[in-house]
């Protein structure tokens, strides 16, 4: 139902009238705003409509798994051709739909356990793609163009009168709610349990049409876990560049860190390599990053003073609920994560640091390779700079004389992206050219899929060294700066070494020694925790690790 398509004379009410109407078929079958789980395709077969626009809550971990699985096994002579709006699509359901036809057209903005999959539904035409998102690209759409007529959610628990408890995975919920519930569309919520009072009330019950006791816990994904055994010297080494010639020269205190083994190294030597520095109360004050268990270290050495998420993490419910001065919780003792006001926190700070596939002579990287529609989730959106920004701190203002020598003085996001000059497989992470390009004409897409552009990252961290972008002046020297950092790949070996040089005389590319950092203690040892074991020690227990990190 269309309300761009009223018919004159029609009123101004339709949504709400063809709201009324979805409730009184999806009605027959509740018990108040109960239904049996074993109902729960019928009821999706009475509330939508061919064409529907429909959300389906697939976050980065939780994930209205049970309802996704309901959809899949409808009828598509009843149900089909459904545009969803989805920022992850991460279970084999998520898909189902398209190749069954129940669904045709996808908004998204991540895919990675489904990249591949999905690359080839879309070489078959069982998949329109309208655009690849970031996630506040896609929120907002959720209030525009894209907004939901049915949205499928997960929460932790429900009243039977309908108010949700989300629990510590918030998430994206929010924006999916308020923008379902305000534009009359059918809000339909999987609980893991439906109990007489709620810790907390997180939705309230007239914004919720029906709740489903699903007869398993939704799917959580445990993505921003990373063992310490796994990290490597040439990490240690990285991190070490990191904190000597990124964190602690512009004084950066507000940041997002992507998640990945890299990052998680410059977390584990905070609490003993910028220790020793005297950085503490210096750096690394304020994030905006979900609860992952490396940083656990740099909390409890008190590097680390807020951090708020935007979801939780398996095993840290404890020690965040222990934690309240440094998360962001409820009177109930749990995380209240929010995705949306994780991503502005993060656009705003001071600093984006994560990885990447692909890294081209501009400094443009992405994460879409040959073959796999991966998409970006967050990345794009903190590591952009942020133009609106207008308040100052002296990372920003240091960032900015860089950047702009002369004229108006402003400010600058420092982006960074720090990558090993090798993947595995031996693929090189720099080329001349991104398979972007190859993917924007192989899915006829508008633009390449970029990630990062180039014009916004500042700095590459390499195990090499560190390329200043701010102070290249042109294209060609930036171009040289990456090669300087490039090491015996075939960008590094094609650099004009006399350039190079010169780049390095300016400190447009530092060397490890140009910054006092001394590669023969870029080892393990510097890690203040080298194992989920560790982790563990260092939460006092409070960190309750899933089953597949443990190993001991």
């Amino acid at each position: 139902m269309d309300a761009s398509l009223r018919p004159p004379g029609a009123g101004w009410n339709l949504l709400a009238r063809n709201y009324d109407a979805r409730m009184l078929r999806g009605g027959t079958l509740a018990d108040g705003k109960v239904v049996a789980p074993e109902r729960a395709a019928e009821l999706l077969e009475a509330v939508i409509e061919p064409q529907d626009r429909i959300c389906i809550e697939g976050n980065n971990q939780k994930h209205a798994d049970f309802l996704a699985k309901a959809l899949a096994s409808v009828s598509p002579a009843r149900v089909h051709d459904l545009h969803v709006v989805q920022s992850n699509i991460a279970l084999a359901a998520h898909l189902d739909i398209f190749e069954s036809g129940i669904a045709r057209r996808l908004d998204f903005c991540y895919a990675g356990p489904q990249g591949l999959r999905l690359a080839q539904l879309v070489a078959d035409g069982k998949v329109q793609v309208g655009a690849i998102h970031t996630y506040l690209e896609l929120y907002s759409r959720y209030f525009t163009d894209l907004t939901p007529r049915v949205s499928l959610i997960a929460a932790e628990a429900a009243d039977r009168d309908g108010n949700l408890y989300t629990g510590p995975n918030t998430e994206d919920t929010p924006a999916i709610v308020e923008a379902t519930a305000f534009k009359s569309g059918v809000l339909i919520a999987q609980v893991n349990r439906i109990v007489d009072k709620l810790p907390r009330v997180d939705v309230p019950g007239d914004w919720v049409s029906f709740v489903v006791e699903a007869p398993t816990p939704h799917y959580i994904e445990p993505i921003f876990t990373r063992d310490p055994a796994a990290i490597t010297d040439i990490q240690v080494l990285m991190a070490m560049m990191v904190v000597r010639g990124i964190y602690e020269k512009y004084g950066v205190s507000r940041l997002n860190h992507g998640i990945g083994f890299d990052t998680a190294a410059v977390e584990l030597i905070l609490p003993t390599y910028a220790e020793e520095l005297g950085l503490r109360g210096k750096i690394c004050r304020y994030m905006s990053v979900n609860p992952c268990p490396t940083l656990i270290p740099a909390i409890e050495s008190g590097f680390v003073e807020t951090i708020h998420c935007a979801g939780s993490e398996l095993g840290m419910e404890r020690y965040v609920a222990e934690r309240s001065d440094v998360f962001f919780t409820g009177r109930d003792g749990s995380m209240r994560s929010n995705r949306i006001f994780c991503q502005l926190a993060g656009h705003y700070a001071d600093l984006f640091i994560g990885s990447t596939l692909q890294v081209d002579l501009e400094g443009n990287s992405s994460t879409a390779t040959l073959a796999r529609i991966t998409g970006f989730g967050g990345a794009p959106n903190f590591g952009s700079e942020s133009r609106g920004r207008r308040h100052g701190s002296p990372a920003w203002l240091q960032a900015g004389r860089e950047a702009h020598r002369g004229g108006m003085p402003r400010g600058r996001k420092l982006v960074v992206q720090m990558v090993e000059t090798f993947r595995e497989g031996l693929s090189s992470t720099f080329v001349e050219k991104l398979d972007a390009w190859e993917l924007m004409d192989t899915f006829n897409m508008p633009l390449p899929p970029v990630m990062v552009y180039g014009d916004d990252l500042t700095h590459i961290v390499t195990e090499e060294g560190i390329a200043n972008l701010l102070l290249c002046d042109t294209l060609a020297e930036r171009a040289q700066a990456i090669r300087g950092v490039a090491g015996y790949t075939a960008v590094g070996r094609a650099r004009d070494r006399h350039m190079v040089e010169k780049l390095r005389e300016r400190g447009a590319i530092l060397y490890p020694e140009d910054i006092g950092v001394d590669k023969r203690l870029a080892s393990r040892d510097l890690l203040a925790a080298r194992s989920i074991k560790d982790l563990v020690r260092w939460s006092d227990g409070l960190y309750a690790p899933p089953a597949r990190f443990r190993n001991w």
